[in-house]
């Protein structure tokens, strides 16, 4: 088949594999209401790229009724127009991702009915801005229903009107109901951005997160001085001098800054696949080597900033300390104090249950690796202790069972899976693998609850196959 030539032939092509693969055909679900009013069967939380992508796994499952609610303005989902700034996605251009294996879906596809084959051929890494632009338009050509301007809150536990578990969601819109809720909030998952106490007490003028939105024009003239050694770092400190920061100093903790991408090596089918289901030693053990690593920067990230004569970058300087003098920054280093007019912290995220809003009502309940698994002395790392322990659906567990049982029905589709999955919620390469996964345990949930109606319907069903002639029939 030759390709389609421009976007209308490529979406043609679309709504014809999709139909080619459509089997199961069947719709298994019925509609539940409380009061009258409807519930859905999923809720995803999070519109970027693995809250579409869980979504659309849904509904090849024929998961019709879904919802999936974003509290950002359309186009500023996730961190590719508002915090990530890169040129260009890290991830190899011709990865799969949310499109989950179907060729015409694929950014390869897009890309080329837009601009072309040779385009493709010759571009070297995706544009974060053109990937904001695919993931627009595959929402809207798989037909995901996203309501966007709407902040979902606290959780708490409900039943419909026919006595099966369900959720309820407090939102901006007013409360929702849904059998099951997916969470696929990225980054922050099941924790909020990091920052060192002592840079958390400076008044807001003084220090911001790498997330967070920053007025780099205000810092033209000024000494800025940036915290970690990831490429989110990098880029924060290659914007501030692109911006006109007198200069950029960039400090790291380790005394040899990682050069190495543990990412790279992981990519395989095997690992992507199967890590969720190893024992927890070796969970802990594959994991915890690399998040102990933290994640490379490449060498495009490197020569953004070292093309600059006022960028520095000090190596085994942590800041153990800051505060406020004359208008300015102290910081306090093991090599004597360092003076600077604004901080950026490229510092992750702290997992922590008790900040996400939805988890309100049992975050005190939700179980972390810390009350599941002892690592071995040498390995004991309390940061990723404090990462969710999910169980095989990617659902939440409780630490004292029997508490909050609802939180069976709360999926994690985030950063916040990592320990128990590897980089499978923040991760496209790990999309094809991962989405599906959790869809999986959506649907087993569903499917378990709704087992007394299916087996009265399977009873019921008499629908025959063929018409009998009763004059070729011989019978006693």
């Amino acid at each position: 088949m030759p390709a389609p030539r421009n976007l209308a032939e490529l979406e043609a092509d679309i709504a014809r594999d999709l139909d080619l693969i459509a089997h199961p055909r069947a719709e298994w679900l019925k509609p539940k209401t409380i009061g009258g009013a409807p519930v859905l069967d999923c809720l995803v939380v999070g519109a970027g790229q693995c809250g579409i992508a869980v979504a659309f796994a849904l509904l090849r499952d024929k998961v019709r009724n879904i919802l999936v609610l974003d509290r950002a303005p359309e186009g500023r989902e996730g961190p590719w127009t508002t915090y990530a700034r890169m040129h260009a996605l890290r991830s190899w251009k011709d990865q799969t991702g949310p499109d989950l294996n179907i060729p015409s879906l694929t950014y390869q596809a897009w890309h080329e009915a837009i601009h072309g084959a040779d385009h493709f051929r010759d571009m070297r890494l995706i544009p974060r801005e053109s990937w904001n632009d695919y993931l627009l338009w595959f929402r809207r050509v798989v037909g995901i229903p996203v309501r966007n301007g709407v902040a979902a809150g606290a959780i708490s536990p409900a039943a419909t009107d026919d006595g099966l578990p369900c959720l309820r969601v407090e939102t901006s819109d007013g409360p929702m109901h849904a059998r099951k809720i997916v969470l696929a909030t990225g980054q922050e998952g099941v924790g909020a951005p990091y920052l060192p106490d002592f840079v958390a007490a400076l008044p807001p003028r003084f220090r911001a997160h790498a997330w967070e939105q920053i007025d780099f024009a205000a810092l033209r003239g000024k000494r800025v001085a940036v915290l970690g050694a990831g490429a989110s770092a990098f880029d924060n400190a290659a914007v501030a001098l692109e911006s006109g920061a007198t200069t950029v100093d960039l400090f790291c903790r380790r005394a040899e800054p990682m050069i190495i991408q543990p990412y790279r090596w992981l990519t395989f089918a095997g690992f992507l696949r199967h890590m969720g289901e190893m024992p927890d030693e070796w969970r802990w053990r594959f994991l915890s080597f690399i998040l102990g690593l933290r994640e490379g920067f490449p060498a495009d990230t490197y020569a953004r900033v070292t093309r600059h004569p006022n960028f520095t970058m000090h190596v085994g300087r942590p800041w153990t300390g800051a505060r406020g003098a004359d208008g300015r920054v102290i910081l306090d280093t093991p090599r004597g104090p360092f003076t600077a007019d604004f901080l950026i912290c490229g510092t992750g995220t702290r997992m922590d249950a008790a900040s996400v809003p939805c988890l309100a009502n049992c975050a005190d309940n939700v179980a972390t690796w810390g009350d599941r698994f002892v690592p071995p002395d040498s390995e004991r790392d309390e940061r990723l202790l404090r990462f969710p322990y999910l169980d095989p659906s990617s659902a939440f567990t409780e630490r004292e069972p029997g508490r909050t049982p609802w939180i069976r029905d709360i999926h994690l589709f985030g950063f916040g899976t990592t320990m128990s999955f590897g980089p499978a919620g923040a991760s496209i390469n790990a999309m094809a693998i991962a989405a599906p996964r959790v869809a999986a345990g959506v649907t087993r949930g569903l499917f378990a609850a709704d087992m007394p109606r299916l087996h009265g319907e399977l009873l019921a069903y008499d629908v025959p196959q063929v018409v009998l002639d009763p004059a070729r029939v011989a019978a006693d």
